[in-house]
């Protein structure tokens, strides 16, 4: 019962409606909003409940007709007046660069999008703030949403304006439990309580492990904190301004908090006061691979046939599956031609390449371009050679996948790659700075120690069980910085840097270089 069309509709099951109007604390007077109806599978549950005083809206008037309820009116740009006692549902979610123009243009319009959004976010935020601003005091949201807005840099005010707004109550997380047919996401729901009162309870937090399909005694159970295996019920404090939410037990984050604070930056004996620590950026240059807009083309596996100028036009590369913590594995060969004019210096001078692209030839001249100065790349050249100046630099550099799934392992890989190594774009990239007195090998092994695991599991870009690493995360990294007065850090930092020099040829030495940098903390 799935179905998606350009309004971003994600149906939701009735087994979930049931649950989440289940939570809500209300009289059977109170005043109810659905700002999204679709089907009306949350009308139909709250009638069923003895809720009568409801209103629902629905862009799509193939759906409003559902229910006498429902109004065939888009909610973002609705004059509503009214307020009240409860707003759930399941708002639409289109990243921006997907919305259709006319809703481009209703959101550029509004000022709570004007004001608390910008064009990295997405269409559901809107539904966010438009319905907090419509509860009454006191009054209750309850939706059901994609995760990845309590953690990303784009979120921020809005979650900002949710602090200063009122607080949450409850938070079900159901990491990637298939709810919605077809769509593969990390969900929450969650009970947002309209307040302006500074004393806020405990957010009442439940972890649902399992990948498996949600049944009713798994909600009844998590309804009554029944015991249950994959399920944790924590209570953590209402969430902070200008801080990314994790989803986390106090008792990680005070870890987490202890982290940071051995990061911060010190003047003088002086530390900065706490999360104004220095990171990975401050030591690091970070980027992304280029992009060759379709990998499988300029692959090359046999090189054995190519003729010397073809041999002279090769980049070795590193893919994401082949880098391990510390050391890597094999290496691609990747085709790489920039100064090739026509098509017939290319037939000319590299044969071998000219008849292994005739295959692929038709979906090179499709693929998405990043054009510059209006010129179209060349079926035979690479779509976006980001950082490539960088790259080009001899020196080492440290490689880690973009996207890395932890649900059944404890650590990333970090990987020290020599500077003939290139990455493609499912591999980020990092290069020590200028006058960083920190060796290449202790950074590296920073980033493999256990503690910069857990950190960017709270407060990275996760969604469900992968965590996401661009120029952005991994920059925002704490990074523990050495003491050069202090005889016992200088050494601890050459102890350090000298096993992983010598494990990465045999990836000995790691538990001893986790030693090492207890040390420091």
């Amino acid at each position: 019962m799935k179905m998606k069309n350009k309004y971003g509709q994600y149906f939701t099951p009735k087994l979930v409606a049931e649950y989440m109007v289940s939570l809500a604390n209300l009289n059977k007077n109170s005043t109810i909003l659905e700002s999204s109806s679709g089907k009306g599978v949350f009308i139909d549950s709250l009638t069923q409940s003895g809720y009568k005083n409801i209103t629902g809206y629905e862009v799509d008037k193939e759906l409003a007709n559902n229910s006498s309820f429902v109004i065939n009116e888009s909610f973002v740009s609705a004059d509503i007046v009214k307020k009240f006692n409860l707003i759930i549902g399941n708002p639409p979610y289109i990243r921006w660069k997907n919305l259709e123009p006319e809703l481009k243009l209703e959101l550029e319009s509004h000022p709570l999008w004007s004001e608390y959004c910008n064009s990295l976010c997405d269409y559901s935020y809107i539904f966010i703030l438009k319905s907090i601003e419509l509860l009454k005091n006191g009054g209750e949201l309850i939706f059901i949403t994609p995760e990845y807005w309590l953690n990303t840099t784009h979120a921020l005010k809005l979650r900002n304006y949710m602090v200063k707004n009122g607080f949450f109550e409850q938070i079900i997380h159901f990491n990637e439990t298939k709810i919605f047919e077809s769509a593969t996401v990390s969900t929450i729901i969650f009970k947002f309580v309209k307040s302006k009162s500074l004393k806020k309870p405990k957010i009442q937090l439940t972890k649902y492990h399992l990948h498996r399909n949600l049944k009713e005694g798994v909600l009844q159970d998590i309804q009554n904190k029944t015991p249950r295996e994959g399920v944790d019920y924590l209570e953590i404090n209402q969430f902070e301004e200008n801080k990314r939410w994790a989803l986390e037990s106090e008792e990680i984050k005070s870890e987490l908090r202890y982290f940071e604070e051995c990061c911060a930056i010190k003047y003088q004996e002086k530390s900065l006061k706490l999360n104004n620590f220095q990171t990975i950026g401050d030591v690091c240059r970070v980027g992304n691979g280029m992009v060759s807009g379709m990998d499988k083309a300029f692959q090359i596996h046999n090189i054995d046939h190519l003729n010397n100028y073809e041999k002279k036009h090769l980049l070795k590369v590193v893919k994401a599956k082949n880098l391990m913590a510390y050391s890597h594995g094999e290496i691609t060969h990747y085709i790489f031609l920039k100064n090739i004019k026509n098509e017939e210096e290319l037939k000319e001078n590299c044969p071998n390449f000219y008849k292994h692209f005739s295959e692929f030839r038709p979906t090179l001249e499709k693929r998405y371009e990043y054009k510059i100065n209006g010129d179209v790349t060349p079926y035979w050249e690479w779509s976006f050679l980001r950082n490539f100046k960088l790259l080009l630099r001899d020196e080492q550099r440290i490689f880690v996948p973009c996207k890395e799934r932890i649900s059944n392992k404890n650590y990333f890989r970090f990987t020290l790659v020599e500077p003939d190594l290139f990455p493609t774009q499912d591999v980020a990239v990092l290069f020590k700075k200028e006058n960083v007195k920190e060796s290449i090998y202790y950074i590296l092994s920073f980033l493999n120690n256990k503690r910069v695991f857990k950190w960017l599991k709270a407060n990275g870009i996760v969604k469900g069980s992968i965590v996401e690493f661009s120029s952005g995360p991994i920059s925002s990294i704490p990074f523990r910085a050495i003491d050069w007065t202090n005889n016992k850090e200088v050494q601890l930092h050459n102890e350090i840097s000298e096993l992983a020099k010598k494990g990465i040829l045999n990836n000995s030495n790691l538990d001893e270089i986790d030693n090492k940098m207890n040390q420091l903390f």
